[in-house]
Protein backbone atom coordinates (compact mmCIF):
# COMPACT_ATOMS: atom_id res chain seq x y z
CA UNK A 1 0.00 0.00 0.00
CA UNK A 2 1.67 3.22 -1.12
CA UNK A 3 1.02 6.61 -2.62
CA UNK A 4 -2.56 7.72 -3.26
CA UNK A 5 -3.81 4.15 -2.93
CA UNK A 6 -2.94 4.28 0.78
CA UNK A 7 -5.50 7.04 1.28
CA UNK A 8 -9.02 5.75 1.72
CA UNK A 9 -11.94 8.11 1.89
CA UNK A 10 -11.09 11.80 1.72
CA UNK A 11 -9.37 13.60 -1.12
CA UNK A 12 -5.68 13.82 -0.16
CA UNK A 13 -5.51 17.46 -1.29
CA UNK A 14 -8.30 18.45 1.14
CA UNK A 15 -7.60 16.00 3.98
CA UNK A 16 -6.62 17.41 7.39
CA UNK A 17 -2.94 18.04 7.97
CA UNK A 18 -3.28 16.60 11.50
CA UNK A 19 -6.18 14.83 13.25
CA UNK A 20 -6.07 14.76 17.06
CA UNK A 21 -7.84 12.02 19.01
CA UNK A 22 -7.83 11.08 22.69
CA UNK A 23 -9.85 11.18 25.89
CA UNK A 24 -11.69 14.14 27.39
CA UNK A 25 -9.33 16.55 29.13
CA UNK A 26 -6.19 15.47 27.27
CA UNK A 27 -5.87 18.91 25.64
CA UNK A 28 -6.86 18.24 22.03
CA UNK A 29 -8.35 21.72 21.51
CA UNK A 30 -5.50 23.58 23.22
CA UNK A 31 -2.81 21.59 21.43
CA UNK A 32 -4.74 21.77 18.15
CA UNK A 33 -4.87 25.56 18.27
CA UNK A 34 -1.13 25.71 18.98
CA UNK A 35 -0.40 23.36 16.07
CA UNK A 36 -2.59 25.35 13.69
CA UNK A 37 -0.80 28.54 14.69
CA UNK A 38 2.64 26.96 14.23
CA UNK A 39 1.69 25.53 10.83
CA UNK A 40 -0.12 28.64 9.60
CA UNK A 41 -3.38 26.79 9.05
CA UNK A 42 -6.89 26.63 10.50
CA UNK A 43 -8.17 24.71 13.52
CA UNK A 44 -11.49 22.87 13.69
CA UNK A 45 -13.14 20.94 16.52
CA UNK A 46 -15.87 18.40 15.67
CA UNK A 47 -17.61 18.91 19.03
CA UNK A 48 -17.73 22.67 18.44
CA UNK A 49 -19.26 21.99 15.01
CA UNK A 50 -22.02 19.93 16.66
CA UNK A 51 -22.70 22.58 19.30
CA UNK A 52 -22.90 25.27 16.62
CA UNK A 53 -25.18 23.26 14.34
CA UNK A 54 -27.54 22.13 17.12
CA UNK A 55 -27.47 25.37 19.16
CA UNK A 56 -27.05 23.37 22.37
CA UNK A 57 -24.18 21.98 24.41
CA UNK A 58 -22.93 18.43 24.08
CA UNK A 59 -24.24 17.62 27.58
CA UNK A 60 -27.68 19.03 26.67
CA UNK A 61 -27.78 16.85 23.54
CA UNK A 62 -26.94 13.81 25.68
CA UNK A 63 -29.68 14.68 28.21
CA UNK A 64 -32.38 15.84 25.77
CA UNK A 65 -31.81 13.50 22.82
CA UNK A 66 -29.68 10.67 24.18
CA UNK A 67 -26.24 9.31 23.39
CA UNK A 68 -27.28 7.43 20.20
CA UNK A 69 -28.51 10.72 18.67
CA UNK A 70 -25.31 12.49 19.72
CA UNK A 71 -23.23 9.73 18.10
CA UNK A 72 -25.19 10.17 14.84
CA UNK A 73 -24.51 13.90 14.90
CA UNK A 74 -20.87 13.24 15.74
CA UNK A 75 -20.41 10.78 12.87
CA UNK A 76 -21.75 13.34 10.39
CA UNK A 77 -19.73 16.21 11.90
CA UNK A 78 -16.51 14.20 11.61
CA UNK A 79 -17.33 13.14 8.03
CA UNK A 80 -17.89 16.77 6.99
CA UNK A 81 -14.81 18.06 8.81
CA UNK A 82 -12.53 15.44 7.25
CA UNK A 83 -13.93 16.24 3.79
CA UNK A 84 -13.77 20.02 4.15
CA UNK A 85 -10.93 20.97 6.50
CA UNK A 86 -7.29 20.83 5.34
CA UNK A 87 -5.87 22.16 8.64
CA UNK A 88 -5.71 20.73 12.17
CA UNK A 89 -8.79 18.80 13.29
CA UNK A 90 -9.70 17.73 16.82
CA UNK A 91 -12.27 14.97 17.40
CA UNK A 92 -14.41 14.34 20.46
CA UNK A 93 -13.18 11.62 22.81
CA UNK A 94 -15.82 9.10 21.75
CA UNK A 95 -15.73 9.73 18.00
CA UNK A 96 -13.54 6.68 17.41
CA UNK A 97 -16.26 4.39 18.81
CA UNK A 98 -17.96 4.56 15.40
CA UNK A 99 -16.65 2.00 12.88
CA UNK A 100 -17.38 4.29 9.90
CA UNK A 101 -15.37 7.07 11.54
CA UNK A 102 -12.45 4.73 12.18
CA UNK A 103 -12.53 3.68 8.52
CA UNK A 104 -12.67 7.32 7.44
CA UNK A 105 -9.50 8.05 9.44
CA UNK A 106 -7.52 5.27 7.71
CA UNK A 107 -4.44 6.71 6.04
CA UNK A 108 -4.75 10.14 7.66
CA UNK A 109 -2.09 11.69 9.96
CA UNK A 110 -3.95 10.78 13.16
CA UNK A 111 -2.26 11.56 16.48
CA UNK A 112 -3.48 9.92 19.68
CA UNK A 113 -2.83 12.23 22.63
CA UNK A 114 -2.63 9.88 25.60
CA UNK A 115 -2.65 10.36 29.35
CA UNK A 116 -2.65 8.08 32.35
CA UNK A 117 -5.27 8.13 35.10
CA UNK A 118 -3.12 10.27 37.42
CA UNK A 119 -2.92 13.01 34.79
CA UNK A 120 -6.67 12.70 34.12
CA UNK A 121 -7.33 13.25 37.81
CA UNK A 122 -5.31 16.47 37.72
CA UNK A 123 -6.91 17.76 34.53
CA UNK A 124 -10.51 16.59 34.69
CA UNK A 125 -10.96 16.76 38.44
CA UNK A 126 -11.74 13.12 39.15
CA UNK A 127 -10.33 13.65 42.62
CA UNK A 128 -13.03 16.23 43.48
CA UNK A 129 -15.34 15.00 46.24
CA UNK A 130 -18.65 13.94 44.69
CA UNK A 131 -20.72 12.33 47.45
CA UNK A 132 -23.60 11.47 45.12
CA UNK A 133 -21.41 9.19 43.00
CA UNK A 134 -21.97 5.60 44.05
CA UNK A 135 -18.91 4.38 42.16
CA UNK A 136 -15.28 5.42 42.08
CA UNK A 137 -14.76 8.07 39.34
CA UNK A 138 -11.14 6.94 39.00
CA UNK A 139 -12.31 3.40 38.27
CA UNK A 140 -14.94 4.67 35.81
CA UNK A 141 -12.24 6.57 33.90
CA UNK A 142 -10.05 3.46 33.78
CA UNK A 143 -12.93 1.34 32.47
CA UNK A 144 -13.74 3.95 29.82
CA UNK A 145 -10.12 3.99 28.66
CA UNK A 146 -9.95 0.19 28.61
CA UNK A 147 -12.91 0.22 26.22
CA UNK A 148 -11.48 2.94 23.97
CA UNK A 149 -7.68 2.68 24.07
CA UNK A 150 -7.44 -0.03 21.39
CA UNK A 151 -9.54 2.10 19.03
CA UNK A 152 -7.28 5.10 19.63
CA UNK A 153 -4.12 3.09 18.98
CA UNK A 154 -5.60 1.27 15.97
CA UNK A 155 -6.37 4.47 14.03
CA UNK A 156 -3.39 6.54 15.18
CA UNK A 157 -0.25 6.97 13.11
CA UNK A 158 1.59 8.11 16.24
CA UNK A 159 0.93 8.26 19.99
CA UNK A 160 2.09 11.29 21.97
CA UNK A 161 1.98 11.10 25.77
CA UNK A 162 0.80 14.31 27.43
CA UNK A 163 1.57 13.40 31.04
CA UNK A 164 3.61 16.09 32.84
CA UNK A 165 3.98 18.10 29.62
CA UNK A 166 2.79 21.60 28.83
CA UNK A 167 0.55 22.07 25.77
CA UNK A 168 3.54 23.67 24.02
CA UNK A 169 5.69 20.61 24.73
CA UNK A 170 2.94 18.31 23.45
CA UNK A 171 2.58 20.39 20.27
CA UNK A 172 6.35 20.15 19.69
CA UNK A 173 6.22 16.39 20.18
CA UNK A 174 3.39 16.09 17.64
CA UNK A 175 5.31 18.15 15.08
CA UNK A 176 8.42 16.04 15.66
CA UNK A 177 6.48 12.77 15.35
CA UNK A 178 4.90 13.84 12.05
CA UNK A 179 8.11 15.46 10.79
CA UNK A 180 6.38 18.82 10.45
CA UNK A 181 8.55 20.65 12.97
CA UNK A 182 10.29 23.04 10.59
CA UNK A 183 7.70 23.26 7.86
CA UNK A 184 6.60 26.91 8.17
CA UNK A 185 10.02 28.42 8.92
CA UNK A 186 12.42 26.43 6.79
CA UNK A 187 10.38 25.25 3.82
CA UNK A 188 7.45 27.61 3.20
CA UNK A 189 6.98 26.39 -0.37
CA UNK A 190 6.14 22.87 0.82
CA UNK A 191 2.46 22.43 1.73
CA UNK A 192 3.42 19.53 3.97
CA UNK A 193 1.63 16.62 2.32
CA UNK A 194 4.93 15.23 1.01
CA UNK A 195 6.17 14.95 4.59
CA UNK A 196 3.30 12.67 5.56
CA UNK A 197 3.98 9.10 4.49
Amino acid sequence: MSGPDAMSGPDATRAPLIVLIGPMGVGKSTVGELLAERLGTGFRDSDADIVSAQAMSVSDIFVNEGEPRFRELEREAVRLAVAEHPGVLSLGGGAILDADTRELLTGLPVVYLSMEVGEAIKRVGLNTARPLLAVNPRQQWKLLMEARRHHYTDVARVVVATDDRTPEEVAEAVLDALELKHLPDEDPGNPGKENLV
